[in-house]
């Protein structure tokens, strides 16, 4: 069914249980994965006399190299895959990458912020499986409650499919 998967990633736990289900999938169904990362500016810009250092394009690529490079070394070697690093706007980035390459399927994360936090700081996965043309898996990172260190978190991430 699927042949060409494209897995979105970024430096959260959400990601990751996106990068074991792609996997997963990959294996199943004898499909290569293509990694994408995207270097993107902070949505938000502070204003004012105590203002954070803006982090230069070359750190943005660095620290998405460094996020493609950890998730490849992830895959085993009998899963086929490649990486791709973008700048700009991740939604979009991510929606073109998909449209031009003949990928089959897009996995990523969400960090459940839900539709409030959305608005505010807007939702990558929210927009891509929004304008995507091909289904979108949407995975989220275990439940970690107070009883279960994070360490111990359940791996088992809920999914969602468009």
């Amino acid at each position: 069914m699927f042949r060409s998967i494209l897995v979105a990633l970024d430096d959260s736990a959400a990601s990751a249980a996106a990068l074991d289900q792609a996997i997963d999938l990959a294996r199943a169904e004898g499909a290569r994965l293509t990694l994408i990362s995207v270097a993107a500016p902070p949505r938000w810009r502070p204003a004012g006399p105590f203002v954070p250092p803006y982090p230069t394009d070359a750190q943005l690529e660095e620290e998405a190299r460094a996020i493609l490079d950890r998730a490849e070394e992830r895959v085993p070697d009998d899963v086929p895959v490649a990486t791709v690093l973008r700048s700009g706007l991740a939604a979009k980035e991510i929606l073109k990458r998909a449209d031009c390459a003949c990928h089959d399927l897009i996995v990523m994360g969400s960090r459940g912020l839900g539709p409030a936090a959305s608005l505010v700081l807007g939702s990558v996965s929210r927009a891509v499986a929004a304008h995507a043309s091909i289904p979108v898996l949407i995975a989220r990172a275990p439940a970690v409650t107070a009883e279960q260190p994070e360490a111990e978190a359940t791996p088992e991430p809920e999914v969602s499919i468009r």
